[in-house]
């Protein structure tokens, strides 16, 4: 079973394209996308962590928060907070619009409806599996140096919470839409092994984490490694979804109604 599960069968969809210009095309498509989405995330969040070590202090030392005000005004601040979240839907969404303009259904990435019970069921266990030990292992990266400290949020009006559950269900979609259903659909159609389009999958994801430390992009890795495992086992996406929204929501809205109630929290 361990084998099986470390070495998946080929999936019979989506075929490997053959025609080069077609080939050309996908190559092209990844490129743009990433540009505008999280691989432009992935280049300023590495510039982000250089900027780090450059400073005097140790990483641990140092703090950053994932959501932030962005406005002066709280009007404003509220409906740039919206907006932000909007752009994260928008991402996912192009890549599922080009997935099916190639020819590539919903439900063949595993967005199908009918299944919501056993698709939160999973999200829920995933959630947990993943949640859990990487809280424990963000507190021994941290303690060794190894990453910042991260504060979920550091807003402070009441319409945090409305804003935290979209952000974090913005940033779900966005992850696994993107970097699991896309492209790993695509670079089956051009000939990667499962094995490989994991991995380029998982360190992506670890990427656009490095923001945080060295601790959070492996951790991010090895989340990647499970979850995009997961979808080429079963085919089903919005347990992945539910399951980084679950922690998300968590983090975020958790961290915000304990916040100056709980001695150890940053």
């Amino acid at each position: 079973m361990i084998r099986t599960w470390l070495n998946p069968p080929r999936p019979a969809f989506p075929e490997p394209v053959t025609d080069r210009r077609e080939r050309r095309g996908i190559v092209v498509e990844l490129v743009i996308v990433f540009a505008i989405t999280l691989g432009l995330s992935a280049l300023r969040s590495l510039l982000s962590l250089v900027d780090s070590l450059l400073r005097e202090e140790r990483l641990a030392d140092q703090a950053v928060a994932l959501n932030v005000s962005q406005a002066t005004n709280q009007v404003l601040d509220f409906i740039r907070q919206l907006l932000s979240a909007t752009q994260l839907f928008t991402w996912g969404a192009l890549g599922l619009y080009l997935l099916w303009r190639g020819g590539i259904q919903l439900r063949q990435v595993g967005l199908a409806r009918g299944r919501f019970g056993r698709d939160l069921a999973g999200g829920a266990g995933l959630a947990a599996l993943i949640g859990v030990p990487g809280l424990g292992f963000y507190l021994i990266a941290r303690a060794v140096g190894a990453n910042l400290t991260v504060v979920p949020t550091a807003l402070d009006h009441w319409w945090q919470f409305l804003t935290l559950p979209l952000s974090a269900f913005g940033n779900a979609w966005a992850e696994e839409v993107l970097v699991v259903g896309y492209l790993i659909t695509r670079l089956r159609q051009l000939g990667l092994g499962e094995n490989a389009s994991l991995l380029v999958s998982s360190v992506l994801r670890g990427s656009y984490h490095l923001y945080q430390g060295f601790g959070g992009f492996v951790g991010n890795v090895v989340m990647g490694l499970v979850f995009g495992r997961v979808w080429q086992r079963t085919n089903r996406l919005w347990p992945l979804v539910l399951a980084h929204f679950l922690i998300d929501f968590v983090a975020f809205v958790g961290y915000a109604a304990l916040r100056g109630r709980v001695s150890w929290l940053p």
